[in-house]
């Protein structure tokens, strides 16, 4: 039995609890908060867990064996850390951290004291992502072209880090998945539009090897809630929409040709585009959120190091933010990822 202390009861604890209550050989054992109107609440719910207000305690419990970080985001390196030092596993809610050198501190030391590290990328856990990537796979797609994706909505706001803290490290976690690798280059501008001293959106273009070009659009100020992926290759394109029930991944026989036409004293060529089927492949429907906690529970049991979501993935996305952030600073600056 991998007993789980969850720290921090805000807006995802309350689902990290839920879900290692229902997972086998897994038992949400204590969580700690700083609202007691939070702790009664998931009392209520969850009568057999501990609530304390002293993260302390759950650090210090022999009998924990791994903890859920999900504070805000600016202490993500800080818990890490002590949860690591105090011998525990450790799922930490994404980003990592807010540099790539606290992420690269976070690895060593996970691997000092032989313990699982794991970040929250739950979006490599979607059934309707995965499907994406066998078709990336297999090269139905063929050479891709380009890439775009928008991840908006009116709220929920933050106020420890901007929008695209908030919200781009789901879409840069799913692109590198899916493409292998990191953006070599970025561009991006942001805007403060509510008059907080935070980006309430961001436009950020992500330049990947093989000539990818990858456009990401994060919002808090929009009036749609909207999470979707468009993939364009010279043979098919692919688009995924998470909030369509029905069939969230859609195939496209669509793609351009270059025609030749022949003339008396010279050769040109037309681009014709040809479009075939859509296809809507069977994806299962399954809780990207349990199937993350269940792969961070069996890597712990199995001894395995988590590889979908690892402090090196966790690394490159907060080093695809530093330079997304320092782009938006610079009013759009090309900015290399290093």
């Amino acid at each position: 039995m991998i007993k789980v202390g969850v720290i921090g009861c805000g807006h995802w604890g309350p689902n990290h609890i839920r879900i290692f209550s229902s997972l086998p050989n897994t038992q949400a054992a204590i969580c700690a908060d700083i609202s007691d109107e939070r702790l009664a609440a998931i009392k209520a719910l969850y009568p057999s867990i501990i609530t304390t207000k002293d993260y302390q305690q759950i650090l210090r419990s022999p009998e924990v064996d791994a903890i859920c970080i999900a504070v805000p985001t600016n202490a993500h390196f800080e818990f890490t850390k002590q949860a690591l030092e105090h011998g525990k596993h450790v799922l930490c809610e994404k980003p990592l951290a807010m540099t790539p050198q606290e992420c690269e501190y976070l690895q060593d030391l996970s691997q000092t004291v032989k313990k699982i590290l794991m970040v929250g990328h739950v979006f490599v856990f979607n059934p309707g992502i995965v499907e994406m990537k066998r078709y990336l796979k297999e090269g139905e797609l063929g050479q891709i072209h380009y890439a775009h994706s928008e991840r908006t909505n009116l709220g929920p706001f933050r106020y420890d880090v901007n929008a695209l803290w908030d919200l781009a490290p789901h879409d840069i976690s799913i692109f590198n998945y899916l493409f292998d690798r990191c953006p070599l280059g970025v561009s991006a501008r942001g805007q403060k539009c509510l008059g907080t001293s935070l980006d309430d959106l961001a436009f950020a273009t992500l330049q990947y090897p093989e000539d990818i070009l990858v456009n990401v659009h994060v919002s808090w100020l929009d009036p749609k809630k909207v999470r979707q992926i468009t993939i364009v290759g010279d043979k098919k394109m692919i688009s995924w929409d998470d909030l369509d029930n029905l069939g969230p991944v859609r195939v496209y026989d669509k793609h351009v040709e270059r025609t030749s036409l022949y003339y008396e004293t010279y050769g040109e060529f037309q681009l014709l585009s040809r479009e075939g089927a859509i296809t809507i492949p069977k994806v299962s429907f399954a809780e990207p959120l349990k199937l993350q906690n269940q792969y961070f529970i069996d890597c712990i049991l199995n001894t395995k190091p988590p590889e979908l979501a690892d402090a090196q993935k966790g690394r490159d996305v907060v080093k695809t933010l530093c330079a997304i952030q320092e782009s938006m600073n610079q009013r759009g600056m090309p900015v290399e990822v290093q």
